[in-house]
C-alpha cells in the first residue's frame, strides 16, 4: 500500500517595501512547521513550504534590484492593490499569510480579509509584526496589528510590551508571541580582517536633515584620511530613484560628490550579512544593522554625535553599552556591549537563535490542527470602537467600514489590461519622482 505523502503547505506573504518584503519572506519561513523552504528534500521527504509573494502596490514597491538584493526566492511573486489581493485570497487557499506592512495596511487586510472569509469553513493562520526596533508610535502600532492570530514581537522587551499595550486597552493579548529578527544569522566576529575595515550603516530617513547627513557624511571621510590603512565603506540601501520602507529625500550619494574622499572610502550596495562577513567595527545612529552585527558579536556603536533622542531613535539603544560619538571612535575606543540588555533585544548572541522560533511554529501547528477551523477575525478596532478613526485608514486602501471595496476601487471586478498596465506603472514612476525630486524642491523653497 503507497505511503500517503503529506500535504505541501502553503504561504502567502504581503509586503509593502524592500525590507518589508525581506522581513515576511523570512519570518514565514522561520516559523513554518516542518522543513524549511531553502531545504532541498531527501527522496521520500515531506518538500518545504510552497511561497506566493505579493508586493503591495504603493510609493516603496520594490525594484528588481532591490528584491535580487534581499535574495529570498518565492514560487511566484505578483504586484496587486489591496482589492486585488483580498480577491485572491477569495479564490485561493493558504495554510499561513504574512502580513508584512505598515500599521494602516495590516488593519485594512484584516478587515477586507474578514470580509471575504466570513463565509468559508477553513482560513489561514494570519501572522504579522515589526520589521525591526520599535522606537515610536508602540500603541499606535500594536492596535492597528490587533485580530491578526500571532502578533510576532523580536524580543523579549517587545514581548512584554506588546502584551502591556492591549491588556491596557482590554484587547485579547494571547496573539502576541516572542520569536527574534529573522535575518539574523552569518560566522561569529572571529577578529580584525586585513584590512580592518569600518561600516557605517547608513539610514534613508534618519537623520532627515541636510545639515545631519552633511556631518555624518564628512565625519565618515574625515575617518577614512585620518586611517589610510583602513577601509571605511558607507552602506547604502538604495539606489537614486529606488524607494525603501521610508522615503530619502537626500541619498548620500548626492551628498559625497561634493566632497573629495580618499581611496579606502567606498560606497557599497548588497546584502548586509554579505558585507557584516569582513565589518570590523560597525557604526550607525539606530539601524537594525547594530543588532545583525550585534548578533555576531562584531564591535558595534551608535552614534550620540547628533544627540540620544526619540526622533532618531538611538533611544533605543540606551543601556546597551554601545553609545558613542565619532571623537571616540577616532582615537580608537571600541564600547563592549551590556550583555543583559542583549539578551533582552532578541539578538541571541549567546546562541540560543536556533530555539527563538519554536514558540510560533508551535503555536502555528496548533492553529493549523484546530477542529473545526479557525474562528473569524476580530480586531480590536471596529466601527463601534473606533467610529472616527477606522473609516479612514480602510478607505485608504479602497475598503468601507465592512471591508469590502468601495465602489470605484482600482481592479475590484477585473483585472488590469494592457493599457491600464502601461498607464499605472507611468503613473507611479511620476508619483515616485514626485515624492522623491520635487516635493523636496518645493520643501527647501518654502523655508527661505
Amino acid at each position: 500500500m503507497p505511503v500517503s505523502t503529506p500535504k505541501r503547505l502553503r504561504i502567502a506573504v504581503l509586503a509593502d517595501s524592500d525590507t518589508r518584503w525581506k522581513w515576511g519572506a523570512l519570518t514565514a519561513d522561520r516559523i513554518a512547521p516542518g522543513p524549511s523552504m531553502e531545504a532541498a528534500p531527501r527522496e521520500g521527504a515531506q518538500a518545504g513550504p510552497l511561497l506566493d509573494g505579493f508586493l503591495l502596490r504603493g510609493r516603496a514597491t520594490p525594484t528588481p534590484r532591490q528584491l535580487e538584493e534581499v535574495g529570498v526566492r518565492a514560487a511566484s511573486l505578483r504586484e496587486v492593490t489591496a482589492v486585488e489581493f483580498l480577491r485572491a485570497m477569495a479564490e485561493e487557499s493558504y495554510d499561513l499569510l504574512v502580513l508584512s506592512l505598515v500599521g494602516g495596511g495590516v488593519q485594512a487586510m484584516l478587515h477586507g480579509l474578514a470580509r471575504v472569509w466570513e463565509h468559508r469553513t477553513s482560513r489561514p493562520v494570519v501572522v504579522t509584526g515589526y520589521v525591526g526596533v520599535v522606537y515610536e508610535k508602540l500603541a499606535d502600532g500594536l492596535l492597528l496589528r490587533h485580530g491578526a492570530d500571532l502578533v510576532l514581537a523580536n524580543s523579549r522587551q517587545d514581548a512584554d510590551r506588546f502584551r502591556a499595550v492591549y491588556e491596557g486597552v482590554g484587547a485579547d493579548a494571547s496573539a502576541v508571541t516572542e520569536v527574534a529578527l529573522p535575518f539574523l544569522g552569518g560566522a561569529p566576529y572571529e577578529g580584525e580582517h586585513d584590512p580592518c575595515t569600518v561600516v557605517f550603516a547608513a539610514q534613508p530617513s534618519v537623520p532627515d536633515s541636510r545639515k545631519d547627513r552633511a556631518y555624518l557624511l564628512n565625519r565618515l571621510v574625515q575617518h577614512a584620511r585620518r586611517h589610510p590603512e583602513r577601509e571605511v565603506l558607507l552602506k547604502l540601501r538604495s539606489k537614486p530613484g529606488e524607494h525603501t520602507t521610508h522615503i530619502e529625500e537626500l541619498p548620500y550619494q548626492k551628498l559625497v560628490q561634493r566632497l573629495d574622499p580618499p581611496a579606502n572610502f567606498r560606497l557599497v550596495y548588497g546584502n548586509m550579512g554579505e558585507v557584516l562577513d569582513r565589518t570590523d567595527l560597525l557604526v550607525t545612529v539606530s539601524s537594525t544593522a547594530a543588532l545583525e552585527s550585534l548578533h555576531r558579536r562584531i564591535p558595534t556603536v551608535v552614534l550620540t554625535d547628533l544627540g540620544v533622542r526619540e526622533s532618531l531613535g538611538n533611544h533605543h539603544f540606551v543601556g546597551s553599552g554601545c553609545l558613542a560619538s565619532w571623537d571616540q571612535l577616532d582615537a580608537g575606543h571600541r564600547p563592549t556591549p551590556d550583555e543583559e540588555w542583549v539578551s533582552r533585544q532578541g539578538v541571541a548572541a549567546d546562541g540560543s537563535y536556533d530555539s527563538a522560533f519554536d514558540a510560533a511554529r508551535g503555536r502555528i501547528a496548533e492553529l493549523l490542527g484546530r477542529p473545526g477551523g479557525l474562528p473569524p477575525l476580530t480586531p480590536y478596532y471596529t466601527p463601534v470602537t473606533a467610529p472616527g478613526y477606522l473609516p479612514g485608514i480602510l478607505a485608504r486602501h479602497h475598503l468601507g467600514p465592512d471591508g469590502s471595496p468601495l465602489p470605484g476601487a482600482p481592479a475590484a471586478d477585473k483585472e488590469p489590461g494592457p493599457v491600464r498596465q502601461i498607464v499605472r506603472r507611468a503613473a507611479r514612476g511620476a508619483y515616485r519622482h514626485g515624492v522623491q525630486r520635487v516635493a523636496p524642491v518645493i520643501r527647501r523653497m518654502g523655508e527661505l
